[in-house]
């Protein structure tokens, strides 16, 4: 008991010196060109000042040090980092000298949820999860359940709930519409399972409100010290409180989904099963019929890598295009200009028919090859990714010390957190413009992509742990956009304010409210 007793004496003691300091924040001189260091608590009472716009507040000190500052943390709390936004030092972290940079025990126990999944592993572990995904998505079974899959979703699921929407006048949040789609639409993907978290009834699913908790409690874990966070969940308490009971939840739908899918396979033996492939196959369902080794005495058949494969595929399918789709709409919505390009691009793929220019015009869907001729529409969206990235901040700590292309010095009692949100507003990499939403940057002179390195526009992470799953997004996010924008007027409520909210996943705190018109033009 003594030890807890110090500890608590500790934490109350920087908790009070924290907000006296907090209150002379206040009135420091904000022409300084980075937060104030003070004695024992560091810079901590500024990052507590400034959460509610944290993002941003790290976007202004690192446009003004020239993308990268140390932060320095309370004595003793192994909160020293570096923050960079320098497309050359993330090209040294990320590719150049990868291997000094794992992900690594650290990370691992503040994402534990995440158990040994791919966004948690390294070196052989995550070498070879990454092969077998890698090797799953390129199965032709695979892709063409994909398809079928994202179509159906949009025409059988998300259509019905904009027509209702729409014919009766509702204001729906569309950033909750949009979570909705995508977790509905990645569960069947993933395991062949149909939550129906997408209909006109708004039902509330347990699994997707554990899984906002559990992005929330995590990024607190990022922004307090690592004692508190750990005192928390010692005490049941706070944050930690809601992880865990997130994390029960999680784990009981996921458990569970995993023996139906068994039970499932065991009844579909010989003709039948052979009939059911032909119509694809989902994620789990490959892994189970294969025997893959992911490592010594662990295969792709195993309750425990099927348990940590879902939950990570979930996260990166859910969570992660959802919130692109949100700021997306957002950023449309403020300029027209933008949509009209957009809906001129889609009106051009399509061949005149009898029955629009009779007025009886109905929902209009765009299948793969027209969403992959869209230089238009992908540009747009690459540019709602660059100023709204879904997954905001990354850190890394290296094995052994090295120094920057920047001429930082990192070592591995330090963190290097990189913020993929300043990136997108640092005028050193994009130019005076780029706080303004021009999708015309990405396209090129031919009227094409235009691509720029991953080092610089990160949303898909870069080097060897470029997301595998970069081409699903983009479909997805292509297949709804396109339906949305050439069907329908999309127009925000006035008057409400839309900022990020305190999570891992860039989501919007409050949502997006908006009401939905039919085009008749």
């Amino acid at each position: 008991m003594a030890p807890l007793l110090s500890n608590l004496e500790i934490i109350m003691a920087a908790v009070i010196g924290c907000f006296f300091l907090i209150i002379l924040r206040r009135f420091r001189n904000h022409g300084d060109s980075r937060p104030r260091n003070w004695p024992l608590v560091g810079m901590v009472p500024e990052l507590l000042f400034q959460l509610h716009r944290v993002h941003d507040w790290c976007t202004d000190v690192l446009e003004r040090n020239d993308c990268t500052f140390q932060f320095k943390g309370l004595w003793g709390s192994n909160m020293d980092w570096l923050v960079t936004a320098d497309p050359s030092n993330i090209h040294h972290i990320m590719s150049s000298n990868f291997s000094n940079f794992p992900k690594g025990s650290e990370f691992k126990e503040i994402f534990g949820l995440l158990g040994d999944g791919i966004f948690n592993s390294d070196s052989d572990l995550w070498k070879s999860q990454r092969k077998l995904t890698r090797d799953m998505i390129a199965h032709r079974l695979f892709y063409k359940f994909l398809i079928t899959i994202s179509h159906e979703k949009v025409e059988k699921g998300l259509v019905p709930v904009l027509e209702h929407v729409a014919e009766h006048g509702l204001v729906v949040d569309l950033q909750d519409l949009f979570q909705r789609f995508t977790f509905d639409a990645t569960c069947l993907i993933v395991t062949g399972h149909d939550p129906g978290c997408l209909s006109i009834s708004f039902p509330e699913v347990a699994f997707s409100k554990a899984m906002d908790d559990a992005m929330e409690a995590l990024f607190h874990r990022h922004i307090i010290p690592e004692i508190i966070w750990k005192l928390q969940r010692r005490l049941d308490v706070g944050e930690e409180k809601k992880l865990r009971q997130a994390w029960k939840t999680l784990d009981g739908v996921i458990g569970g989904i995993i023996s139906s899918k068994k039970e499932e396979l065991s009844q579909r033996m010989g003709k039948k099963e052979e009939l059911a492939d032909e119509q694809g196959m989902d994620m789990l369902t490959s892994y189970m019929k294969g025997d893959g080794k992911i490592e010594t005495g662990l295969k792709s058949s195993d309750d425990k890598f099927m348990r940590d494969t879902v939950i990570n595929m979930l996260l990166a399918g859910r969570d992660t295009t959802s919130s692109g789709l949100s700021w997306f709409f957002w950023l449309v919505s403020r300029n027209p200009h933008v949509e009209g390009k957009i809906r001129e691009e889609l009106r051009a793929t399509l061949q005149p028919e009898a029955d629009e220019s009779e007025g009886a015009r109905e929902w209009r869907l765009f299948d793969v090859e027209v969403l992959k001729r869209l230089p238009y529409l992908h540009g747009a969206l690459c540019e709602s990714l660059r100023l709204y990235p879904p997954v905001p901040f990354q850190h890394k700590s290296p094995l052994t010390p090295d120094t920057l292309p920047s001429g930082h010095r990192v070592n591995p009692e330090m963190k290097v957190f990189f913020s993929l949100y300043s990136m997108g507003r640092m005028t050193s990499i994009w130019g005076h413009d780029c706080l303004e939403f021009k999708p015309e940057r990405w396209i090129t002179n031919g009227g094409g992509i235009k691509h720029e390195p991953s080092y610089k526009f990160l949303a898909f992470n870069a080097g060897p742990r470029t997301c595998l799953g970069k081409d699903i997004a983009f479909l997805q996010m292509k297949a709804v956009a396109a339906a949305i924008i050439y069907n329908y007027r999309v127009q925000p409520v006035p008057g409400q304010t839309v900022t990020p909210s305190h999570s891992i996943i860039l989501h919007m705190k409050t949502g997006l409210k908006i009401k939905l018109f039919k085009r008749t033009d």
